[in-house]
C-alpha cells in the first residue's frame, strides 16, 4: 500500500530528525535511520560521472555489505565540493557514529539539495547532538518529510510479507520531484526490512527492482549527482535468511518490486509543477530494449508532455518521437491510444481526437503504443510539463 500520511516500519529500526536550518529556518532537514543490530546492506547509485561526496563514500562502504545507520540531510547536495566535501561527510559520519557508540564503517550518508555549495558545518555539527538525543522519538514518516526538497508530499510505501508463520515488512521512503531521469532518477530512497536476507540475494533484488522502477521514470531528462538507493535487512523477524533457493524468495522479491514501483509512481505524480501522472506503455516490440528505448523517447519529449498538459491528443508528436528514438519500426503497423481511446490505427488517424482529449483531463493517463512487431512490452512513468516546472527551477536557489 502507499499512503502519504503513514507507513509501517519494520521491527528493529529507530528514527530521529532535527533541524539545522541548512537552507531555511523552521523545518527538520536532517534524518537518521538506525538498525538495532548490524544489518545486511545493498544499494544502487547514480551513473552520472559527477558524483556527490556522500555517494562516493556509500559506494566505498557498501562493498562490506554491512551497516547500521543512514544519516541524510536536505537543502545541500554536497556535490562538486572537492576534498572539503568528502572531509565534511566523513566528519558527520564520525561524529554521529561516536555518539551512537558504533564504528563509523557501519554508517552511511546521503545528501540532497543545491549543488556546488559546501555544507554549512557550523550549523550541522551542533545539530547532531539533538539528532542523536531524538533517537526513537521520530517515525519513518518524519524522516521521509525531512528529506523533501521541491517535493510537495512525503513519499512512503510499505508491504507486509508472510514468511513461514510470521509476517515481515518491507518499507520504503524516497524523495524526488525534479532532475529525474533514468540510471537513476534524482532521488534518495531508503528501504528497510526485518526479513533476514542473504547479502547476494539482497543486492540482486535491489538492483533488479531498481531497473524495473526508478530506472523507468523520467520527469525532465536531467540526471542527478546524488541518486542513492540503500536497503537494510536486519533480520529482526528471526527467519532463516532468504537465499536464491529459498521458498520465500519470490514473495520477498515481489514485495520489494511492489514497494519500489509504488514509490516510483509517487515520484512521477509529484513531478515539479505536474498536474498529471502519465504511464507510457510500449507493447508489441521486438524485444524489451526496443520497447524501453521507444517509451523513453516519448516520455522525455517536451512536446508530448506539454500536449498532455493541454489535454491535446496531438499523437503526431508521439509518432515523431518514435521516429527519432532510433528503433526500427513500421509506421503503417503502429497503433496509439490515450486511455482506452485509440487515436491511431495502422499509422492513420481514427478521428477520435476530441474523445481522447476528454479522457486526457484525468489526473492519471495511460498512453499505449502498439508496434505490432513482437511480444515485448515496457511501462515508463512520467508526468506532464507545465509553466510551474519553469518557475520552480528558475527560483531553486533563491
Amino acid at each position: 500500500m502507499d499512503d502519504t500520511k503513514r507507513v509501517i516500519a519494520p521491527k528493529g529500526f529507530r528514527f530521529a530528525t532535527t533541524g539545522a536550518a541548512i537552507k531555511r529556518q523552521g523545518r527538520k532537514d536532517i534524518g537518521l535511520i538506525l538498525s538495532d543490530t548490524v544489518a545486511v546492506v545493498a544499494g544502487a547509485f547514480t551513473t552520472n560521472r559527477v558524483k556527490a561526496a556522500p555517494v562516493r563514500l556509500c559506494m566505498q562502504k557498501i562493498k562490506t555489505g554491512k551497516g547500521r545507520a543512514i544519516i541524510v540531510n536536505s537543502g545541500n547536495a554536497n556535490a562538486c565540493t572537492g576534498k572539503q566535501g568528502m572531509a565534511d561527510a566523513r566528519k558527520i559520519l564520525s561524529l554521529v557514529s561516536k555518539k551512537l557508540g558504533m564504528p563509523a564503517s557501519l554508517a552511511y550518508m546521503s545528501s540532497t539539495g543545491v549543488i556546488g555549495t559546501p555544507l554549512p558545518m557550523e550549523k550541522i555539527v551542533p545539530a547532531l547532538d539533538s539528532l542523536v538525543e531524538e533517537m526513537g522519538r521520530s517515525s519513518l514518516a518524519d524522516v521521509a518529510a525531512s528529506i523533501m526538497t521541491t517535493d510537495t508530499f512525503p513519499k512512503m510505501v510499505h508491504k507486509r510479507v508472510k514468511i513461514g508463520n510470521s509476517i515481515g515488512t518491507v518499507s520504503g521512503i524516497c524523495k524526488g520531484a525534479g532532475m529525474i531521469a533514468p540510471n537513476m532518477a534524482t532521488m534518495l530512497c531508503f528501504l528497510l526490512t526485518d526479513i533476514a536476507v542473504q547479502g547476494k540475494t539482497l543486492d540482486r533484488t535491489v538492483k533488479n527492482s531498481v531497473a524495473k522502477s526508478f530506472n523507468r521514470i523520467t520527469i525532465d531528462g536531467d540526471m542527478s549527482t546524488n541518486d542513492t538507493v540503500l536497503m537494510m535487512s536486519n533480520g529482526a523477524l528471526g527467519n532463516e535468511p532468504i537465499g536464491p533457493a529459498s521458498e520465500y524468495r519470490n514473495a520477498f522479491v515481489d514485495a520489494v518490486e511492489e514497494v519500489l514501483y509504488g514509490l516510483s509512481r509517487l515520484v512521477a505524480k509529484d513531478g515539479e509543477g505536474a498536474t498529471k501522472l502519465v504511464e507510457v506503455v510500449v507493447k508489441g516490440a521486438a524485444n524489451e530494449a526496443v520497447a524501453l528505448r521507444a517509451a523513453m523517447a516519448v516520455a522525455n519529449s517536451s512536446l508530448v508532455k506539454t500536449a498532455i498538459y493541454g489535454n491535446d491528443a496531438n499523437w503526431g508528436r508521439i509518432m515523431a518521437a518514435l521516429g527519432y528514438s532510433g528503433i526500427r519500426f513500421t509506421e503503417e503497423k503502429t497503433d496509439i491510444s490515450f486511455g482506452n481511446v485509440k487515436v491511431v490505427k495502422k499509422g492513420l488517424a481514427t478521428g477520435r481526437d476530441d474523445e481522447a482529449a476528454r479522457v486526457m483531463k484525468s489526473k492519471e493517463l495511460r498512453v499505449t503504443i502498439d508496434l505490432h512487431a513482437g511480444s515485448a512490452s515496457v511501462n515508463v512513468l512520467t508526468c506532464d510539463l507545465t509553466e510551474d516546472y519553469i518557475r520552480i527551477n528558475a527560483e531553486y536557489r533563491t
